[in-house]
């Protein structure tokens, strides 16, 4: 069972997985503010709903997303306020990925370009099909990147790489991004969101808790000093071994099966991010 938005967005369940797809067949699933806060709208839902377990974010028809409409962006050209606003409504939906508490798997087909590569790269995890495309090319209209693919890059590439990337205005293939590691799955065409969607599975079998608790330990642990960061680790790692998983899991390790758990994905750690 699914629903369709009036922003192209649908949304789908797979087991306790929430599909999110991109549909505008006509436009590459290109990108609007309507769009951003339906993702984000769904997110928020997702967060409350204790029989999740992962959110996959695909295309429809072959393709990831074109990125953002370049007939909006020319309409509103001397209107920074408008401008500021799409912006900021396109980076709150990637904060909501970055701090959501369950796994987001981006699941790629054909072209993820502008901001729908933004988009793919700020996903946990990313699985591609060989024939998808990843382009940031903003330097070709004269425009900079946004969607948090600059800090994106610059986490997971070697600078220099990140820069020619990022002023070449290039295009990556899938398999050149398997081989820098930034691509999880590489799978034939056709077939990234069924690998999206077993990987999701997978992470289905481990205490929710825990996944939320390594994804916000993650997202600073590069910042951070060592000694705040190992502070947070010994924090994390005492509230999930009290928690009822925890338990849990300690009793199945004893029984010699496997274990089961509970529970929504609430992350114990009493520590803020």
């Amino acid at each position: 069972m699914s629903t369709t938005l009036p922003a192209e967005l649908q949304i789908s369940r797979h087991d306790s997985t929430l599909v999110l797809t991109l549909r505008d067949p006509a436009s590459r699933n290109a990108l609007s503010p309507a769009i951003y806060a339906a993702a984000i709208a769904a997110l928020d839902d997702a967060a409350r709903d204790p029989t999740l377990r992962a959110i996959v974010l695909t295309g429809a028809d072959g393709h990831f997303s074109g990125g953002g409409n370049l007939n909006q962006l020319a309409a509103v050209r001397g209107q920074p306020e408008v401008q500021a606003a799409r912006v900021d409504a396109l980076h709150g939906w990637t904060a909501a990925m970055r701090a959501h508490p369950l796994p987001v798997i981006a699941a790629v087909e054909g072209a993820a370009a502008g901001a729908g590569c933004s988009l793919a790269l700020a996903c946990d995890l990313l699985v591609a099909s060989t024939t998808a495309r990843f382009g940031l090319a903003y330097g070709r209209i004269g425009a900079s990147p946004d969607g948090g693919a600059v800090q994106a890059l610059m986490q997971l590439l070697p600078r220099q790489q990140a820069l020619e990337w990022l002023w070449l205005a290039q295009v990556r293939s899938a398999a050149d991004l398997h081989r820098a590691g930034l691509v999880n799955r590489l799978t034939d065409p056709g077939q990234a969101l069924d690998e999206a969607l077993a990987l999701a599975a997978s992470l289905a079998h481990f205490a929710p808790n825990v996944i939320a608790s390594v994804k916000r330990l993650s997202a600073d642990a590069a910042a951070l000093p060592l000694a705040t960061h190992l502070d947070r680790e010994r924090d994390a790692f005492i509230a999930n071994i009290n928690h009822d998983n925890g338990g849990e899991g300690l009793a199945a390790w004893r029984e010699k099966r496997a274990p089961q758990f509970p529970g929504p994905p609430t992350d114990p750690d009493p520590d803020p991010p």
